[in-house]
C-alpha cells in the first residue's frame, strides 16, 4: 500500500513519486492551500494540496485529525524560509496528487500533544495514547533492550526455556493470583510470582545456563514501579559462586547500555555491603548520584540529657543520625516545616535541625531550638563530625533505626532533587552481604530478607541454627540511580541446609513437604551449586527512558487499583462459568 514511511521522506526522494500511509497529525488551510501533516511510526511529513486539483482538494477539505489516509504525491523542496530543521523530513514536502481516506475518525478524546491528560483517560484510550511519539519511542526502546539482552545471553551459552504459568501456590512474600481448576474441583492453580523453583529444577536437571524473559504476577499494593503483572529477565547458572554471577551480569548490563543508549557504564561496578549502605544512606538501594550522607551519632547521644536523642540512643533498636545539607541555611521556616511533614509520612515524629551561620563563632554561630538541650561540647562535636561549614543546615533523625533510616533516607533523596544536587549520568552499584533473616518482633518470628531458597554465608546448617540473627546471606542486588533493578543469590543446594532455613522461618516439616516437597526431593538427587538473578525489565526500561512510572513503558498496564480502564478488567463472570468451576459468590453487604 505504500512505497515509503512518512518520517523517512527526505531530499533523497526529490522529484520522485511516493505513496504514503498514516494518520493526520494536523490539517491547516492557508490561503486556499491545504497542508496535512501525515504521521506514521517513523515520523511526520508535510503534504500539500493545491486547489487546481479540485477533486483531491475537496477530499482534503473533509479530512480531520486522526483520519487514516493513503496519499500519492511528488516530493519537492520546501520554499525558502519554511524548512524545519527539527524534522528529518523538514527540508521537503509532498505535493498531493491522489488522496484516499482509508478510515475516518471521530474527534479524539484528547489531543496527542496535550501533556496534561489524566492517566485514567490515557489508559482508557490507550490505543490513542500509543500514537504519541514519546510512547512509540519508549516501546521501541523496550524492544531494543530485550533484543540486546537476548543476543548477549544467546552468545554466552544460555538456553531460553519457558516455565509454567499455571503452577502451585507457594508462600513467597506476596499474595498469589489464583486460577480455579474446572477439571479438579476445589483445587487452584497459582500464577507464578517468579520462576524461582522451576529455574532451580532446571539446574538440577543439568541445563547449566538458563534464561527467559517472562511474565510474573503478584497481588500486592501498587506504586509507581509495581504492577500486578510485570516482566522479568530471569537467569540461572550452575557451578558458580557470587563472583561468577555478578561478573557476567555486569557485562550483560554494560553491553546493553552500550548497544541501546551508547553509554559506557563503570567497569567494574562498585560494591557496598548492606550494613554500610544502611549506615551511610539509610537505604539498601542508595542513589549514589546524591552527595549527601548520614553521620551516625548514636553512641555520642547516650549520655546527653536531651530525651529526644538519648532515649533512642539507649534503645538497642534505636538510632540517632545527622544529615548535613550544604547551603541549607537558606531554607525558610516554612520549607523546614514542609520537610517535617514529609518525614512524618515515614513514621518520624519530628525533624530537629541546626542552622550553621558561622562555624568560627562556635555555639554562638548556631541557630536551633534544640541547642538549649545540648552541651556546648556536643554541639561542637556534631559540627566537626558532620564537616559542617558556614551556611549549612544539619537535620537529625532519632527513633527506631528503621524509622530513622526510612525517614532520613527519603529526606536525603528529596533534598537531592529539590536542591539540584543529583549528578547527571548513571550510578550502578552492587549491594552485598545482606542479613539472612529479619526479625518481626510483633509476630515473634524470622522472615527471609530475600526468599527462603537463598543460601546463607555459613559453612553448615548447625552454624545457621546456632545464631540466625548474625547470619549473612549470599545475596546480591544491582542498584541503578537509587532503584533496585535486579536481585539474586546463590541458592541452597543441600537438603539439610534447606530444612534448617525452613525451620528458622517457621515452615514445619509437613508444610514444607506440602508446599515444596518436589524441590526438597530434587535436592536429594544430586543438586549442583547454582545461583542466578532476576532483573525487573520494566524498571530498567523506565530508567533508561526517563519515565516516571513503569506504566509508561508497558503497552497495556493496569491502574494503581490493578484495573484496566480499556477492557474493564477485572469483570464479573456469569453463573454458568462459576458453576462449572464449583464457585459460589458470597453475598456482599449493602453499601453504608
Amino acid at each position: 500500500m505504500r512505497t515509503h514511511f512518512c518520517g523517512l521522506v527526505t531530499e533523497a526522494q526529490l522529484d520522485s513519486e511516493v505513496t504514503l500511509c498514516g494518520w493526520v497529525n494536523r490539517r491547516r488551510d492557508h490561503g486556499g492551500v491545504i497542508f496535512i501533516d501525515l504521521r506514521d511510526h517513523e515520523g511526520v511529513v508535510q503534504v500539500v494540496f493545491d486547489p487546481d486539483r479540485a477533486e483531491m482538494f475537496a477530499r482534503a477539505e473533509q479530512v480531520r485529525s486522526e483520519y487514516v489516509l493513503r496519499v500519492t504525491g511528488r516530493v519537492r523542496r520546501r520554499p525558502e524560509g519554511t524548512t524545519n530543521p527539527e524534522l528529518n523530513t523538514g527540508a521537503v514536502e509532498v505535493l498531493g496528487l491522489d488522496l484516499e481516506v482509508l478510515n475516518a475518525a471521530r474527534t479524539p478524546p484528547f489531543p496527542l500533544d496535550d501533556e496534561d491528560v489524566g492517566e485514567e483517560t490515557r489508559l482508557r484510550y490507550r490505543y490513542i495514547d500509543l500514537r504519541r511519539p514519546v510512547m512509540q519511542e519508549r516501546l521501541r526502546l523496550r524492544a531494543r533492550v530485550t533484543r540486546s539482552l537476548r543476543r548477549f545471553l544467546d552468545d554466552t551459552g544460555f538456553v531460553d526455556i519457558e516455565t509454567p504459568m499455571l503452577t502451585k501456590a507457594t508462600p513467597e512474600g506476596a499474595r498469589d493470583y489464583l486460577v480455579p481448576s474446572r477439571t479438579h474441583p476445589g483445587h487452584f492453580f497459582a500464577l507464578p510470582q517468579s520462576p524461582q523453583l522451576f529455574k532451580q529444577l532446571l539446574m538440577i536437571g543439568g541445563m547449566d545456563r538458563y534464561y527467559q524473559i517472562t511474565r510474573c504476577f503478584r497481588d500486592e499494593d501498587l506504586r509507581a514501579d509495581r504492577q500486578p503483572e510485570f516482566t522479568q529477565l530471569d537467569i540461572e547458572m550452575a557451578f558458580v559462586d557470587e563472583a561468577d554471577v555478578m561478573a557476567l551480569n555486569e557485562r550483560l548490563i554494560r553491553t546493553m547500555f552500550r548497544d541501546v543508549l551508547g553509554v559506557e557504564l563503570p567497569d567494574p561496578f562498585p560494591r557496598m555491603t548492606h550494613a554500610e549502605a544502611m549506615a551511610r544512606f539509610g537505604s539498601d538501594r542508595p542513589d549514589l548520584r546524591i552527595p549527601l550522607e548520614f553521620t551516625d551519632l548514636t553512641e555520642r547521644m547516650r549520655d546527653v540529657e536531651f530525651k529526644v536523642f538519648n532515649a533512642p540512643a539507649n534503645d538497642p533498636e534505636g538510632r540517632v543520625a545527622a544529615l548535613r545539607l550544604p547551603g541549607g541555611g537558606t531554607l525558610s521556616r516554612k520549607e523546614i516545616d514542609d520537610y517535617t511533614r514529609f518525614v512524618g509520612r515515614f513514621g518520624a515524629r519530628g525533624l530537629a535541625y541546626i542552622k550553621v551561620n558561622r562555624v568560627a563563632d562556635g555555639v554562638a554561630g548556631l541557630q536551633s531550638p534544640i541547642l538549649k538541650f545540648l552541651p556546648d561540647e556536643v554541639a561542637l562535636e556534631i559540627l566537626e563530625r558532620t564537616g559542617a561549614e558556614d551556611g549549612d543546615l544539619i537535620f537529625f533523625g532519632a527513633d527506631k533505626a528503621n524509622v530513622v533510616n526510612e525517614s532520613l533516607g527519603a529526606l536525603r533523596v528529596q533534598l537531592g532533587h529539590d536542591r539540584g544536587l543529583v549528578a547527571e549520568g548513571w550510578a550502578p552499584l552492587w549491594v552485598i552481604d545482606f542479613p539472612m533473616f529479619e526479625w518481626d518482633a510483633k509476630e515473634g518470628r524470622f522472615y527471609a530478607l530475600h526468599h527462603p531458597f537463598t543460601a546463607p554465608a555459613v559453612p553448615d546448617a548447625e552454624v545457621l541454627r546456632a545464631d540466625p540473627r548474625a547470619a549473612l546471606s549470599r545475596a546480591y542486588d544491582m542498584v541503578l540511580n537509587g532503584t533496585e533493578v535486579g536481585g539474586g543469590s546463590i541458592r541452597i543446594h543441600r537438603p539439610e541446609m534447606q530444612r534448617a532455613a525452613f525451620d528458622l522461618l517457621g515452615i514445619g516439616e509437613a508444610e514444607a513437604a506440602e508446599k515444596f516437597g518436589f524441590l526438597l526431593d530434587a535436592l536429594t538427587q544430586g543438586a549442583p551449586p547454582h545461583g542466578g538473578i532476576a532483573f525487573g525489565l520494566d524498571r530498567l526500561v523506565m530508567l533508561m527512558a526517563g519515565a516516571g512510572s513503569i506504566r509508561d513503558v508497558m503497552a497495556f498496564p493496569k491502574t494503581q487499583s490493578a484495573a484496566c480502564p480499556l477492557t474493564d478488567a477485572p469483570a464479573p463472570v456469569g453463573d454458568v462459568q462459576l458453576r462449572e468451576l464449583g464457585i459460589r459468590l458470597r453475598a456482599q453487604p449493602p453499601a453504608s
